[in-house]
């Protein structure tokens, strides 16, 4: 009979060690830092192969585990996309990034930080883009040689490019202008992916949080203990 007594009360027992039980909707507040953050856009420009997709990518990745929003747009993906019907003539490219300065500076009003992966050859059509944007804008200039991203080439572009399979090819056979006064400058070609990764998460959150909030929350329990909790 105790035996049987045991059995019956130790699910009880163990239940009462948390006063929240998994199925209520909030667990117990916990104080902790968030990031209270303004709308950007991180314009990276460079040329092809200096590496813009990579630190985008994976720095949009870090905004996200630090609890920021941010959202990437890569050139290549919106030649699929919004701007696949342009081409690589001199107005299709102004055209290019007139579009894309303009979806990032929707995505910044949102208050979101918009990384932006666009080689964005001349200085000029760079500068319309600033205006577009206003003041949120940060040109970060991701250096490398024609000759470092020509022996990278992950895509075979500088191959067709130098047999004259692509014509008005950035770096080959059309001109690109280095910013003069980027706001921030990562050097892929004499640092590490990592360190070039970090260098800008750093920057970018340096640049668009305005402050922390550590104000104690009540968080969603998602159907586990409080000790589970972030």
């Amino acid at each position: 009979m105790q035996m049987l007594m045991k059995q019956v009360t130790e699910p009880a027992t163990r239940k009462s060690e948390h006063p929240v039980a998994a199925d209520t909707p909030y667990a117990p507040s916990r104080s902790y830092r968030r990031p209270v953050q303004e709308g950007g856009v991180v314009w990276l420009t460079g040329l092809s192969g200096a590496g813009k997709s990579t630190l985008a990518g994976a720095v949009a990745s870090i905004l996200t585990s630090h609890g920021m929003r941010s959202a990437v747009l890569d050139g290549d993906v919106l030649r699929c996309g919004l701007n696949r019907d342009l081409g690589f003539s001199a107005p299709d490219r102004e055209e290019n990034m007139r579009r894309t300065g303009e979806v990032a500076a929707l995505f910044a009003n949102e208050g979101l930080i918009a990384i932006v992966a666009l080689i964005s050859p001349l200085a000029a059509l760079r500068a319309q883009v600033r205006e577009i944007v206003g003041n949120r804008f940060r040109e970060v200039y991701v250096k490398a040689s024609v000759e470092t991203c020509e022996a990278r080439d992950p895509k075979g572009l500088y191959g067709k490019a130098r047999r004259g399979e692509l014509l008005d090819f950035t770096g080959v056979s059309a001109p690109y202008e280095p910013p003069l006064h980027a706001d921030w400058i990562v050097d892929t070609e004499t640092q590490t992916v990592g360190q070039c990764i970090t260098q800008l998460a750093n920057y970018v959150e340096c640049q668009f949080v305005a402050s922390w909030d550590t104000r104690e929350r009540r968080v969603p329990s998602r159907g586990v203990h409080t000790t589970d909790l972030i």
